[in-house]
């Protein structure tokens, strides 16, 4: 593990708060709020059966794909798991475009073919969108491998949850990716529950931070529920990772507020647990940091919470209007 006195990694001066501008601040608060009702919004419409399949949402986990996004360069790319709608949007992904994509239409990112758990968008340097448990991982390695080979000054940003932590090819990765010294940070977005099973009764080591010390790849914990931590922390360590050093470890704690997937009631959560990590809720923080510090009015936040649900009504009335995908379309973009 880094300690915070290594002067390689922890060179900067601290980003906080009051270092962003009124611009950036609202811009965060902005897109944390588009994620959080883009997603409650696909809850109802898969509640109203008109997405299928599995569905994977990422409330209460914004800040992490918000504030990282805010470490990236042009060229930078992004690889998740299944739970990745909110990594899309981050990236700069048309919404509307995901959410057909949720509706398995022909407008939708992946064509209608990929639903929830298989979004896409190279223009954008997003790479899924993954059903298979930790299979970013190696993915994402291999991405970074295509950076270094080519000579670029890009970083990957590898995404995996504490439940594809246990994955043996996670492992595999990792010592390639050390051998090689390859840019990827490996992000494990730390909600604490692989579907049902809690952290602790699933690993005899649950500092996921540390699990990259066989392979001598340095790892920290970051506050995932904080913008700012989440800036102020990753910014280190994308540093170091882009200046050649090789991977990096992060663990962000965060917490997913409803279940693993919408099959799920989550009934192996006390409503004491739920009710206290909510009052950690980092969109009800960073509105109250905007509204405290006066950098915002009352007004001028129901007017960014007004224009996101007219745009979320929007987005979901493309979709609903999107075509089918043509038969035609049955066997393309596949392997023969």
């Amino acid at each position: 593990m880094v300690k915070k006195s290594d002067p390689k990694l922890f060179h900067n001066s601290k980003k906080d708060a009051e270092e962003f501008s009124k611009k950036e601040l609202l811009s965060f608060y902005r897109e944390m709020l588009l994620i959080r009702r883009f997603e409650e919004k696909a809850g109802q419409l898969y509640g109203m059966g008109l997405i299928a399949g599995f569905c994977h949402l990422y409330i209460g986990q914004e800040a992490i794909a918000t504030g990282m996004r805010h470490t990236m360069i042009e060229g930078d790319k992004v690889i998740t798991t299944y739970r990745d709608h909110g990594h899309m949007i981050s990236v700069g992904s048309d919404p509307k475009k995901i959410m057909a994509e949720l509706l398995g239409r022909a407008d939708g990112s992946s064509k209608g073919k990929g639903g929830s758990m298989h979004l896409f968008d190279l223009e954008n340097h997003f790479y899924g969108g993954h059903g298979i448990v930790g299979a970013s991982v190696p993915i994402g390695a291999g991405l970074a491998f295509a950076d270094k080979y080519r000579g670029t000054n890009n970083v990957t940003y590898c995404y995996f949850g504490d439940g594809a932590a246990h994955q043996g090819q996670v492992y595999e990765s990792f010592n390639m990716a050390k051998l090689w010294n390859l840019p990827v940070l490996f992000i494990i977005e730390n909600n604490h529950y692989a579907m049902g099973t809690s952290l602790q009764r699933s690993s005899s080591v649950d500092e996921l931070h540390k699990r990259g010390i066989g392979f001598n790849i340095p790892g920290v914990k970051i506050n995932g529920m904080d913008v700012f931590d989440v800036i102020r922390d990753a910014q280190k360590c994308v540093d170091y990772v882009r200046a050649g050093n090789g991977p990096m470890i992060l663990e962000m704690d965060t917490y997913r507020y409803r279940g693993h997937s919408m099959s799920d009631p989550a009934t192996y959560r006390s409503k004491e647990e739920l009710s206290d990590k909510k009052e950690k809720d980092p969109i009800d923080s960073l509105r109250a940091y905007i509204l405290g510090e006066k950098i915002a009015s009352e007004s001028d936040i129901k007017k960014i919470d007004d224009e996101i649900k007219n745009e979320v009504n929007e987005i979901v009335e493309f979709a609903k209007n999107s075509p089918e995908p043509d038969e035609s379309e049955l066997l393309t973009e596949i392997y023969k």
